[in-house]
């Protein structure tokens, strides 16, 4: 059931992914604020007003919605909520909340010439065209405003932005000092390391983001601030930053060390170290273990382990001689 502390309420939902639960913050200012708004699903939104009613609140009493990213089980509610509810988060939202046909496009081409690249099997090919049914899961909505590095969020003076991109190009925080509470959406979680998740290349630019990379530069970045309580976008709070910092940095190191001993004696595609560490559920969760996958390249790559080439459409990645 949920109740207030320190002015914050959390909500726990329902959500129809592997992910599981998620949580959605009701957040006391001088606008009372919805901070991420759940999955669009008649169970979540159903579960989402009852507890709303525990707390004395309606769907109606929000003056805003904040997004910690675009992700879907973190925007649903955008379509239930008042077309004159005012909506703020990164830039980054707009393009997945507008999702034009342009951008459409340009989503699916990025994903087949990635395909080509990575070596994936022709097989897997309609896995491209099945994306665009994840995107049921996403309202059509423009943003009020935006919010970037530093920004204090209409009607949550005590709150400034920070921005953490790596799970998702999209991704900010809330950090409240006077308490050391941080609002984290899914950039720390407690119970697992958040997916470093593939986007297209940014407006403006040709290349994709390395996510894990700019992941580790987030881990690192909120280790500046003194961070005594994180509110997390699924399961449990956390209190000790440093330490789960730590350990989610050096699990990523080790798991790109077990990638680096297989690319010593042979050269490898994306694919084909994706399927050596996720052996039992690549097929079912492709995007996701390659999104995994690549990390580890891209991370190994950074700091100057691997010759990359490029072998019949197919880059290859192999440890430096």
């Amino acid at each position: 059931m949920a109740s207030w502390k320190n002015g914050i309420a959390k909500i726990t939902l329902p959500t129809p992914f592997p992910v599981g639960d998620v949580n959605v913050y009701v957040v006391k200012g001088e606008r009372l604020t919805l901070v991420d708004a759940g999955v669009k699903t008649e169970a979540a939104w159903n579960v989402f007003t009852s507890e709303l009613k525990e707390l004395g609140l309606s769907p109606r009493d929000f003056e805003q919605v904040v997004l910690t990213h675009h992700h879907p089980d973190h925007i649903g509610f955008l379509e239930y909520l008042s077309p004159e509810m005012e909506v703020y988060g990164h830039p980054i939202n707009q393009r997945w909340l507008l999702r034009s046909e342009p951008f459409l496009s340009e989503h699916q081409h990025f994903f087949y010439q990635l395909f080509t690249e990575f070596g994936i099997s022709r097989e897997f090919s309609p896995i491209i065209d099945s994306l665009k049914k994840q995107f049921k899961h996403l309202p059509k909505r423009i943003l009020t405003g935006t919010l970037v590095e530093g920004d204090i969020p209409i009607g949550l003076s005590e709150w400034r932005v920070i921005e953490t991109p790596g799970h998702a190009q999209s991704h900010i925080g809330l950090f409240r000092e006077k308490d050391g509470t941080y609002i984290a959406g899914d950039h720390l979680l407690a119970h697992i390391s958040p997916n470093p998740i593939i986007e297209p290349p940014l407006p403006g630019t040709s290349e994709r983001p390395k996510s894990q990379l700019q992941y580790n530069a987030s881990l690192q970045k909120i280790l500046q601030y003194p961070i005594k309580l994180v509110y997390t976008g699924h399961g449990e709070e956390i209190t000790d930053v440093p330490d789960l910092v730590e350990k989610r940095l050096q699990r990523q190191h080790q798991r790109a060390m077990t990638v680096k001993k297989w690319l010593k004696s042979e050269a490898l595609t994306v694919f084909e170290v994706c399927i050596r560490l996720f052996p039992k559920v690549y097929q079912r969760e492709l995007m996701l273990t390659i999104s995994e996958t690549v990390a580890q390249l891209d991370y190994l790559a950074s700091i100057g382990e691997l010759d990359i080439n490029m072998e019949n459409g197919a880059l290859s990645y192999m440890v430096k001689s």
